[in-house]
């Protein structure tokens, strides 16, 4: 898969401490001989009290050193996704495709937190790969998804509901001829080295990368606005460079599809 969040994968690092957080707990000095027993049972309360706070901190508190930072508030559960609307598109692969990008005016608005990336769809250079995204878009497919996989200065790549560049929408789609270059804002398909292997998961190229032009992945889209947005993704943590994912992936909070 071309390459990462809302398919081959690369990675980042996370800052990890040598050392292991903990806490001391002072001994409490033995109470004189001549103190009342009220005064006994005053300090017998303090001392329970006190070793019960030590054992919460203990159990909440910071342990031993994580490769993740500490994950953020959950996010909202992904909506149901109504099985009988992820097929594979209807639309086959062109015999005399046109020479450069073209779509019919139909475009696609990702919202996330960092704002939202509009793209301008390829339905007529690339039917296959542009009517399955409308397809899963608006089946929710792709709501509450991140963009797992992120590389600075290449790409950011994401579709794969279960985030670790293996997901899919359980079906595949036909390879088609790739009109267009590589160039900065071009959204294509994501794949393997099999033939019609690409499903759910694509990629937005941050900059020129002419080296992808042998490697099947077909381009369906162009980012029109929302750049910035793509930009600050990619400069997020990752995990490192032997699988870039995400440490704390942007979601596509929603997806949807604008016709002319």
């Amino acid at each position: 898969m071309a390459k990462r969040r809302r398919s081959t994968a690369q990675r980042s690092h996370v800052n990890q401490s040598p050392v292991r957080p903990g806490f001391t707990r002072r001994q409490m000095a033995p109470p004189s001989a001549r103190r009342s027993n009220s005064t006994w049972l005053l300090v017998g309360a303090l001392a329970i009290i006190s070793v019960a706070v030590l054992g919460y901190w203990f159990l909440l508190g910071p342990g031993a050193p994580s490769a993740s930072p500490s994950p953020s508030p959950s996010p909202s559960p992904r909506p149901t996704i109504d099985q009988s609307l992820l097929h594979p598109p209807s639309a086959t692969p062109l015999a005399s495709p046109p020479a450069e990008p073209s779509g019919d005016g139909t475009t696609a608005t990702i919202d996330t937190e960092l704002g939202d990336i509009v793209i301008e769809l390829f339905t007529e250079s690339a039917p296959v790969a542009a009517e399955n995204f409308i397809n899963l878009a608006e089946a929710d497919f792709y709501d509450g998804v991140g963009f797992h996989r992120i590389i600075p200065d290449f790409m950011i790549q994401g579709g794969d509901p279960e985030g670790t560049g293996g997901g899919g929408p359980g079906y595949t789609i036909r390879d088609e001829p790739i009109v267009g270059d590589y160039t900065r804002a071009t959204v294509a398909m994501a794949r393997n080295s099999q033939p019609n292997s690409q499903g759910s998961q694509f990629f937005i190229v941050v900059d020129d990368s002419p080296h992808l032009g042998s490697g099947g992945y077909v381009i369906f889209g162009r980012v029109t606005s929302g750049m910035d947005v793509v930009d600050q993704i990619v400069s997020r943590p990752r995990t490192g460079p032997d699988n870039d994912l995400a440490v704390d992936p942007v979601l596509m909070e929603e997806v949807t599809i604008q016709r002319p």
